[in-house]
């Protein structure tokens, strides 16, 4: 007989639970509400920005007869950044596909984090996925955000000042001298 199918809030999820039902869950968030996330983007540009995210919650058995809890955890955003050669907006789609092991508590986790090569979380009780969703987001941003080609020529350094005609130094280092030397003797 299989277990009764409950429903599982993304916002307080009880991963044990939703491990041990096989859940899945998937929808969108309007980038606002993830603050951080909304904070690396440029404003005007990802409006209406949405983050498709999907989670999939599974037990695996482990050899002394215990399960552990894992996620598979997918989303995707397409998000304007600013261009760090042009300083305009170069859209970017950021996504991310990860499996999530989770264990007993911090200290096990770090433990763990530290010599494999999985992602470890400790097992809370209730689990905001959103925040989970955001933080993932966040360390899949590209480091230098950049257009290949950038849409306009790039201004150079000066470009926007009239270039005066500037005098040489050794010029007025000889003129001071001569000067010095007249008045003095």
């Amino acid at each position: 007989m299989k277990p009764k199918s409950r429903s599982h809030d993304p916002l307080k999820l009880d991963m044990a639970a939703f491990a041990g039902d096989h859940g899945e869950l998937a929808g969108d968030w309007p980038l606002q509400t993830l603050p951080r996330l909304a904070e690396s983007a440029m404003p005007e540009a990802s409006a209406d920005a949405v983050v498709h995210w999907q989670a999939r919650g599974e037990l695996r058995p482990l050899p002394d007869g215990t399960a552990e809890v894992w996620l598979q955890l997918k989303a995707d955003v397409r998000l304007a950044l600013c261009c760090q050669r042009c300083l305009g907006p170069v859209e970017e789609t950021v996504a991310l596909d990860r499996a999530l092991r989770f264990v007993a508590d911090e200290h096990q986790a770090a433990a763990l984090d530290a010599e494999l090569e999985d992602d470890v979380l400790s097992l809370e009780r209730a689990l905001d996925l959103r925040e989970l969703v955001e933080d993932e987001l966040l360390l899949a941003l590209p480091l230098v955000p950049r257009h290949a080609d950038c849409p306009q020529p790039l201004p150079l350094a000066g470009d926007d000042e009239p270039e005066e005609e500037r005098p040489n130094p050794f010029a007025v280092l000889a003129a001071l001298k001569g000067q010095g030397g007249r008045g003095t003797g």
